[in-house]
């Protein structure tokens, strides 16, 4: 498996705005077994996106989709940059199986 947990930063009082976009174009991604978005309750302006793939190529060809292209576009002038990026390789859990 292929995992990635990211903080992303929005514009000031964008956040909500922002996360809203990110769920709605996240439908239907072969290859994903989970993907969260989450506020962090000590900064305003930051989510947590926390994926699990089957594998790094499936990531990779997710953000080629339409749906994925579409939110990308749409929520570029909200995003104000990315501060973490941590690669990981589960190796199971609730939700995703294991291996």
């Amino acid at each position: 498996m292929h995992g990635l947990i990211g903080k992303m930063r929005a514009q000031p009082g964008k956040r909500d705005e922002l996360a809203a976009i990110l769920l709605k174009g996240t439908g239907g991604m072969p290859g994903c077994l989970s993907y969260v978005i989450a506020n962090d309750p000590a900064d305003t302006d930051a989510l947590w996106i926390t994926e699990v793939w089957v594998d790094e190529a499936s990531h990779r060809a997710s953000l080629q989709l339409p749906a994925v292209q579409a939110a990308i576009a749409e929520g570029r002038p909200l995003i104000a940059g990315f501060e973490t990026q941590i690669v990981t390789v589960p190796l199971g859990g609730v939700g995703i199986g294991g291996t």
